[in-house]
């Protein structure tokens, strides 16, 4: 994909007039940058905002770099559910990123895109997979897909306020699974928060090791996973005794069972990315409302 658009690029993919893109430039209806000659530089994630909120389609997305096909599939959540399951079990890359990006031009969220769209599909793999109906390689696959599907996705949302508040997460020692810390780190960065996941396999002497340097907001949980409940449950207390009066801790993940929550302390467990959407956007409210 292109960083930085010429206004004649975005004329020709949009099919407007130059002229009519240099003045939405001029007025600052797209975010525009300059060159030292004075030439409209327009940063893609811009131009993608501008057109979700606007009348214009995206009729040539090729000339932004982006699938020929973009804004031919179903804009439906229902449907892209069933197509994007059927494209990652083929692993058909072009078809995945077409349904996504299709999605998110047609100003669906990204959290509702990720609940209701990817998450669900590796939920129903994940069911085939158990009845025998997919191969283990076609659900693995799939995870790098989606993967490289949602670093696409941050490149195409703004960066954040240089005074955003900082929050980061990621998943604990034994728990490989990144398709969740992933998708926290791109809502989180589109409702405005400088947010960062630090990956998985993460020993809770680093978490607090980066929690210490940093000084987050928020940070964030995801357990897929658990290795060993009661060494789980006695770093996760020490940890939170630590942080937790200064830190918002927000855990979720399947294997964060009644039982073991019960025995645990935190600012928020959310079932979905929704869900934490919403406690996050609390706390960016109350942060802003709050004397400088």
């Amino acid at each position: 994909m292109h960083e930085f658009l010429t206004s004649k690029q975005v004329a020709r993919a949009i099919q407007a007039s130059e002229s009519s893109v240099k003045r939405w430039c001029d007025k600052g209806v797209i975010p525009t940058q300059y060159t030292a000659g004075g030439h409209r530089r327009i940063a893609l994630p811009d131009l993608i905002e501008f057109l979700r909120s606007s009348k214009y389609d995206l009729v040539r997305p090729e000339v932004l770099g982006l699938p020929a096909t973009t804004g031919q599939t179903s804009r439906v959540i229902d449907r892209a559910e069933e197509q994007l399951t059927e494209a990652l079990l083929r692993g058909e890359e072009d078809l995945c990123r077409q349904i996504v990006l299709d999605l998110y031009l047609a100003e669906h969220s990204i959290s509702a895109i990720c609940d209701l769209v990817i998450g669900r599909s590796f939920v129903t793999i994940g069911d085939r997979w158990e009845c025998g109906e997919a191969e283990v390689y076609q659900e693995r696959r799939g995870c790098e897909l989606a993967l490289r599907l949602l670093h696409e996705l941050r490149t195409l949302i703004p960066n954040p306020p240089l005074d955003a508040p900082v929050a980061f997460g990621g998943a604990v020692e034994g728990d490989l699974y990144s398709l969740a810390t992933t998708m926290v780190e791109l809502v989180l960065r589109d409702i405005k928060w400088n947010a960062s996941s630090l990956g998985t396999n993460l020993p809770f002497s680093t978490l607090a090791a980066a929690i210490e340097q940093q000084r987050p907001r928020m940070f964030w949980l995801s357990v897929s996973y658990i290795r060993n409940e009661q060494e789980f449950l006695q770093n996760y207390a020490e940890l939170y005794d630590e942080f937790g009066m200064d830190v918002a801790f927000v855990v979720g993940g399947r294997a964060l069972k009644e039982p073991i929550r019960q025995q645990m302390q935190y600012a928020a467990f959310c079932d979905n990315i929704r869900h934490l959407e919403s406690f996050a956007q609390t706390l960016l409210n109350a942060s802003e409302k709050e004397p400088k």
